[in-house]
């Protein structure tokens, strides 16, 4: 279930009731959400630190429309930081791993791109990061960089040209 902006909007205003209302609503979203991008026994873990997120950090939501977004992209962070933990450690995917999630090349793909974008040059990771996993418009990152649209334009260009040297290397 989806919730409400208004509901949203006074989580964001720093009302105590509503937010804890927002993440008893939200929690089933973020759990089904885990399930499809962490391994099995992640999962939990995920959802935890995700609703501590959401609660810790509300009040720096842009707008309430952009809430779904947002916490999915937390999800994903959190998702992609244990698996990482787990691949620097040297462990195998966890035993009770489904069939679809240990088949799936996500997981290393996700990592091998994390760490194409993790290489690049500030200048150029800050606007892929913003484009492509904040989602923000070219106007929204020039607005925010200060930089014009067509500067933003050539750094996202060669941001991914680099990623893409990077993973064919």
């Amino acid at each position: 279930m989806l919730p409400d902006k208004p509901l949203i909007e006074a989580a964001r205003q720093g009302d105590r009731a509503a937010l804890e209302r927002l993440i008893a609503v939200s929690q089933p979203d973020i759990r089904r959400f885990a399930r499809s991008q962490c391994a099995p026994s992640d999962t939990d873990d995920a959802v935890q630190e995700t609703l501590w997120l959401v609660y810790r950090r509300i009040g720096a939501l842009r707008t309430a429309a952009a809430f779904p977004a947002w916490v999915l992209a937390i999800v994903q962070r959190e998702c992609r930081r244990m698996l990482q933990r787990m691949f620097r450690r040297g462990e195998p995917l966890p035993e009770e791993a489904t069939p679809e999630f240990a088949e799936r090349p996500e997981p290393v793909l996700r990592l091998s791109l994390l760490e194409a974008i993790h290489s690049l040059p500030d200048k150029y990771r800050e606007v892929i990061v913003l484009r492509d996993v904040e989602e923000f418009t070219i106007s929204e990152i020039a607005t925010e960089l200060m930089l014009t649209r067509e500067a933003v334009k050539t750094r996202i260009h060669r941001g991914r040209r680099m990623i893409r040297e990077y993973l064919e290397d």
